[in-house]
């Protein structure tokens, strides 16, 4: 989360306030919505060698684990990848360290991370699984793939928030920055503030997509990106990974692509504000026979492209034999 979020997050929390009490009976009517269906959600939690890890599915036959990105879990993971049940897929979706009902270890490094999906995987009875990883949750996905080479299948990074030459890295936090952001991530009134009184600037800053794309999308499209900023939601359920992802990959580091054996295709768009297209290309040449696909627009959720982009994921796993 920038800067300019956290700190403009008080003064929307602000100004909805001013609306007593008709505000804040809309705001615990949403927010035990909200609540109400994940917890209806049928997840589950699997102990691994760093605590707890919360998981959920969707569909079947080969099976595919989806990473989540920044402020999401296992709820996000099955929303980026809705289309691929349908496609004949076995979707799995962890929640990674710090997110709903996921442990924080000591070390809630993305290697951690990744050894933590094997034992998922050994708990389900999986051996190899094609990895896909949307934003921050390429950085595991990568991992997984460098370090556990016999269980990955194919290896997808969709708007890879990991390590590009050239780019230079955001500014870590002081103390005193960490602080107030995890004191704003732990108001969910805040953020469902911030949500409701600026819209397009948490589009722009946290979604990092031209709200101008948004406009002109589809209904369809419109509603997936609402559904993907309101999802964050509880956001104090998931503030300890937010923390961490903004330190991760705040400040990606260099990963050893060369190790990487698995078929890989990168994806990104050319005008996501957290440019990931250069992390994209840079993990395309550093991974022997990998694949790029870089969309002209559509912002760090691939605005317009939803269908297009699950399509090329399908059109992939089949080419290499993997369906």
């Amino acid at each position: 989360m920038r800067r300019r979020t956290v700190l403009g997050l008080g003064a929307a929390a602000g100004a909805l306030a001013l609306g007593g009490g008709a505000v804040a009976a809309s705001y615990w009517r949403e927010l035990s919505a909200i609540r109400a269906d994940l917890a209806a959600r049928p997840s589950a939690v699997v102990p691994t060698r760093h605590g707890d890890l919360e998981y959920a599915e969707a569909g079947q036959g080969a099976p595919l684990l989806m990473i989540h990105g920044t402020g999401g879990g296992f709820d996000q993971g099955l929303q980026f990848a809705a289309r691929l049940p349908g496609l004949g897929y076995r979707v799995i979706a962890p929640s990674r360290f710090g997110y709903l009902r996921t442990s924080f270890p000591a070390d809630a490094s993305p290697e951690a991370q990744a050894d933590a999906f094997v034992d998922l995987l050994d708990a389900l009875g999986i051996g190899r699984i094609a990895v896909a990883g949307g934003s921050a949750g390429a950085l595991s996905a990568l991992a997984f793939a460098i370090r556990h080479p016999d269980r990955t299948a194919a290896l997808l990074p969709i708007v890879p928030a990991t390590y590009a030459p050239n780019r230079p890295p955001a500014r870590p936090w002081s103390p005193t920055e960490t602080r107030i952001a995890t004191s704003v991530l732990q108001s969910d009134f805040l953020f469902w503030s911030a949500i409701n009184a600026m819209p397009d600037t948490m589009i722009r800053t946290l979604l990092a997509t031209d709200p101008a794309l948004v406009h002109a999308a589809s209904a369809e499209e419109q509603d997936r990106v609402r559904r993907i900023l309101s999802g964050i939601l509880p956001v104090s359920a998931r503030a300890k990974g937010l923390v961490n992802d903004a330190g991760q990959a705040g400040d990606p580091q260099r990963m050893d692509l060369g190790a990487i054996a698995a078929p890989t295709l990168a994806i990104s768009a050319e005008d996501d504000l957290y440019l990931t297209a250069d992390a994209a290309r840079h993990i395309a040449a550093g991974v022997g026979g990998a694949r790029l696909i870089v969309y002209p627009d559509g912002g760090h959720v691939w605005v317009g492209h939803d269908a297009d982009l699950f399509g090329a994921i399908d059109a992939f796993l089949r080419e290499i034999g993997y369906s």
